[in-house]
């Protein structure tokens, strides 16, 4: 088969149905990603001719794959429950609520900026896995907490894990083409060099698309989680969201322009964070009321999870802010150091549980459990247990409550992770059909459809890759050299292309779906995936059209074409939506009776 089309439409189709059943029926993940694989299997084999030998080896990667990211879920979950049973968490929200009471400040605080901090130093989810159980904790819906922390998991992903998104997704997507290192001569640049520039401008274009995530944020949370849902709610600190932004966004250009890739979203995050903790407890741009949630028991049930944290929240302790937040701030300190100090990072990296040519098809993975967040997480736990002098009992049950937490995730992401394996791993080299990839044939027919107007396409192909496979990363490596070799073909700078595709990718994440699945489970959350889908996708559909338009305009200029009138279009329409939103509360069937489960 060779026509495009319906390639496309069948690459399409996993994914297409697993977001229908998430999202249209609201099918739990354990439900539906099982589904897609098999929907994905039937693909492979039948249309793409991927050999037996190769769904399997993809089968077998995927496992690994997701047995890695359940072990960062069980170090997040570990963590949550040793501060909770030990008594911090109730002075970690104290100190919180000394700063402000207001869940919106809190909310951009803690997600935004500890969350940049947590992503530039570790990536890989672990931001929406550390950042939703502390907010849980504080005393937000497990619903609310987790749309936090995937939300932000956008503007600092492309320089998550120290600049891994750009350093290898990149990097290792561009190398080895003769065109590449043909551009980055004719830019007088070394291929390292010629790298880092993508990196300013995937920073630039993020920088302004980001501008208004905090505010996004804080009105998706009042608006669908406040007890009036009433978006205005957020709309009304908008001075305060748009400072926290910049207060983020600023550093994070100036460092990929002088530094280089690895410290954007890092001191980017560390620095916005101690600015904005510094100047709100001075009370600048605090705001004159104080938001909530409202009674705990006029929430709706799919609000909350199976972990009850205001149990914990309530017990009284004299335990100091300083003992509170250590095992935080040694987490934080460990994930900087192992990822920065080379010597560490290269033993750490170095003791590795290699699997190599799976089945005899070259597939190959390994992994690191040392390196892993995981790893540091659990440091971080033990060192609670120490610090925090708890005893056997409530280390035991801190151990069963994660323990338990963790296997309601495990079934959505043992078929998620390989279902998206398959689709990466079905192009030449394990098929018969001599077709790309599903994903990279996908891309092709996007392409084929635009033409010059590819720019503004291009972030749509990034968020595909992450929301297929839950990485930037893997995003940038599967379609860069796609996105590269399409920018000179319509004849732009092809340099600019690739960053559209990374701030797609980075874009992406906040409906990635084992993304949702793996921060779910951190706050026991399950079986609500198409609820939280349906909200994030809000933030992704703005990313990329925002994204678009801002790097056609990077090519072209501002002028009368369609990057300027799609970027006023969206201008527009945002600022239509944010007068309705001064004027209109949720929709009632949004809203719901108390405590109903529909």
């Amino acid at each position: 088969m060779d026509n495009l089309a319906v390639l496309s439409l069948l690459a399409l189709s996993p994914i297409l149905l697993v977001g229908v059943l998430l999202a249209g029926f609201r099918w739990p993940a354990k439900y539906a990603m099982p589904v897609g694989y098999v929907v994905a299997v039937v693909v492979a084999l039948l249309v793409w001719r991927m050999s037996f030998a190769g769904v399997l080896a993809a089968t077998v990667e995927g496992l690994i794959v997701a047995v890695t990211l359940l072990y960062i879920v069980f170090g997040a979950l570990l963590l949550l429950s040793t501060l909770t049973v030990g008594g911090a968490m109730a002075t970690i929200r104290a100190g919180f609520d000394n700063i402000s009471a207001d869940r919106r400040v809190q909310a951009i605080i803690i997600g935004w900026l500890f969350g940049s901090f947590i992503e530039g130093a570790s990536g890989f989810g672990t931001p929406a896995a550390v950042v939703a159980p502390l907010l849980l904790a504080m005393g937000f819906p497990a619903m609310a907490a987790v749309m936090v922390g995937l939300i932000i998991q956008s503007t600092p992903v492309s320089f998550g894990a120290v600049g891994t998104p750009i350093l290898v997704g990149v990097a290792n997507g561009l190398g080895g083409d003769p065109a590449v290192t043909d551009r980055a001569a004719e830019l007088g640049l070394t291929m390292p060099e010629f790298v880092s520039e993508i990196g300013f401008y995937v920073a630039a274009i993020h920088a302004v698309v980001g501008l208004l995530i905090p505010l996004i944020l804080v009105c998706m949370l009042t608006g669908f989680f406040g007890p009036e849902r009433r978006f205005r709610d957020g709309l009304a600190v908008w001075p305060f969201a748009l400072y926290a932004s910049v207060a983020m966004t600023v550093p994070y250009v100036l460092v990929a322009r002088f530094l280089g890739p690895e410290f954007p979203s890092l001191f980017g995050g560390l620095i916005g964070l101690v600015l904005v903790m510094f100047t709100s407890s001075r009370g600048f741009l605090m705001p004159k009321d104080t938001f909530d949630f409202g009674p705990r028991e006029a929430w709706l049930d799919r609000w909350t999870g199976t972990i009850e944290p205001t149990k914990a929240a309530d017990v009284s302790t004299h335990m100091s802010l300083v003992r509170a937040w250590a095992p935080y701030v040694l987490m934080a300190a460990l994930l900087v150091a192992t990822r920065v100090v080379a010597p560490l990072k290269e033993f750490l990296t170095g003791i590795a549980i290699p699997f190599e040519n799976l089945f005899g098809t070259g597939i190959t993975t390994s992994v690191q459990p040392f390196y892993s967040p995981a790893f540091l997480l659990i440091l971080a736990s033990v060192f609670a247990y120490v610090l925090h002098r708890m005893n056997a009992r409530e280390i035991s049950q801190t151990l069963r409550i994660s323990g338990r937490q963790l296997a309601g995730t495990a079934a959505a992401l043992l078929f998620a992770v390989p279902l998206v394996r398959i689709l990466i791993q079905s192009g030449p080299e394990l098929n018969e059909s001599g077709i790309s990839s599903m994903p990279v044939t996908l891309a092709e027919g996007a392409a084929a459809l635009s033409g010059g107007a590819w720019p503004v396409i291009a972030p749509w192909i990034g968020a595909l890759g992450a929301f297929v496979a839950g990485s930037n990363t893997v995003s940038n490596l599967t379609f860069a050299q796609f996105q590269f070799s399409t920018g000179v073909q319509i004849g732009v700078p092809p340099e600019l292309v690739v960053a559209a595709q990374a701030v797609g990718g980075a874009g992406g994440n906040p409906v990635a779906i084992h993304n949702i699945v793996a921060a779910s489970a951190t706050v026991g959350l399950l079986g609500r995936e198409g609820d939280l889908l349906r909200k994030t996708v809000l933030v992704t559909t703005y990313y990329c059209l925002a994204a678009g338009a801002i790097a056609f305009i990077f090519i072209h200029g501002v002028g009368l074409n369609l990057g300027t009138v799609q970027l006023v279009l969206l201008l527009v329409a945002l600022a239509v939506l944010a007068r309705w939103m001064m004027r209109k509360n949720v929709p009632a069937e949004q809203r719901g009776p108390a405590r109903s489960r529909v």
